[in-house]
């Protein structure tokens, strides 16, 4: 059961990687973080890539006064899928025709969502982007504002440095909660107790009311 929660854990994290490929290579608009990410990319000449392991690490160092416990998923999270991401850039060709395009997007999104029901049904902890939501949440805060606020800041900074924005924005977000939903529960696998759970998994087990939130991809 170990192995194929490991196996599980690292394709999913290599499916982020390639969801991310698709929805920045169709340049229809990208989810909030990698706006961000695409955005500090352009200013700086360093990869999306790269952008998304630093900020992964900067967002994991503000666990630290929230009390939240990374687990091997979120170190690994960290450190492949900004990995992931760029070698799919690297190796997908250029889309190039709008409805190429388009297709790129909807691959990207449903990719994202099976990413995610691997990765949370692996049950190694959340990513680090997502640890900080439910950490904020923990402190009292509402879930669905923190989330927000978090998504809309990273959003407008991204878009103000040159990230794309657009109607794969907005597509990502509506439908890659309900994909979430589908596939968190098909793919989930047995584990000790003693394993920190995301919020998701939780959600699904009746501990806390359902949110309609998906989580974050990273």
């Amino acid at each position: 059961m170990l192995v194929r929660r490991l196996a599980q854990l690292y394709i999913g994290l290599a499916l982020y990687g390639l969801g991310i490929a698709l929805q920045v290579a169709s340049r229809l608009g990208n989810d909030p973080w990698d706006t961000l990410h695409q955005g500090l990319a352009r200013q700086t000449g360093l990869s999306i890539g790269t952008w998304i392991i630093i900020a992964g690490a900067l967002v994991m160092f503000l666990w630290i006064p929230l009390r939240q416990r990374p687990g091997l998923g979120t170190i690994s999270n960290v450190i492949l899928t900004g990995a992931f991401a760029d070698l799919f850039l690297w190796l997908l060709p250029d889309p190039g025709p709008l409805a190429l395009r388009w297709a790129y997007l909807v691959a990207a999104i449903l990719v994202g969502g099976f990413a995610t029901g691997c990765y949370i049904g692996a049950g190694f902890g959340p990513g680090p982007r997502d640890g900080l939501t439910t950490g904020l949440a923990a402190r009292g805060h509402s879930l669905r504002l923190v989330r927000t606020g978090i998504e809309v800041t990273v959003l407008a900074i991204g878009w103000t440095l040159g990230g794309t924005v657009g109607i794969g924005t907005l597509l990502y977000a509506v439908a890659i909660g309900p994909l979430a939903h589908v596939f968190i529960p098909l793919l989930k696998a047995e584990r000790s107790p003693l394993v920190v759970r995301h919020r998701v998994e939780v959600e699904f087990e009746g501990v806390e009311p359902v949110v309609p939130e998906a989580p974050v991809r990273r």
